[in-house]
């Protein structure tokens, strides 16, 4: 596994121009919600980026996203771990995403999918899960005990 770095708080502008870069949504962001957000790289352009938004006990794990030529180097998996160990330090238990495109990354590294119907009402009540990603979109979940 890679090991990384990571700050808080990444720029706005600099996580909506990453986001943009890999075609990940970023319309619904604000500036608060990057307080969830942790970043590796350079802090006006970061190399990659993974943001949490976390409720109570669970979390929708968004924005998991590495620049084209950092990719493949294993830092999206790093990023990932980071993130796991942020939420699950804030109490987190079930860790959410919904993804298009990386399903097979995400279920070599625990996640399963799940349906929508079994997902909490703060993870259906997101911004992402209701209107951003598409509904034929892979929800996935990642629980700890």
């Amino acid at each position: 596994m890679t090991s990384v770095n990571t700050e808080p708080n990444p720029p706005f502008r600099a996580v909506v121009a990453l986001l943009e870069a890999v075609g990940l949504p970023s319309s619904d962001l604000t500036e608060p919600q990057l307080e969830h957000f942790l970043f590796s790289g350079p802090r006006d352009a970061p190399t990659g980026l993974v943001g949490l938004e976390l409720y109570d006990g669970v979390a929708l794990l968004r924005s998991l996203a590495v620049a084209p030529d950092a990719q493949r180097s294993g830092l999206g998996s790093a990023l990932l771990q980071q993130a796991e160990g942020y939420a699950y330090a804030r109490g987190v238990r079930s860790l959410y995403l919904l993804t298009t495109t990386a399903q097979r990354f995400f279920e070599s590294r625990g996640y399963r999918l799940t349906s929508r119907e079994r997902c909490p009402p703060e993870i259906r009540s997101t911004s992402e899960f209701a209107s951003l990603c598409p509904v034929g979109s892979a929800l996935m979940v990642k629980s700890w005990l």
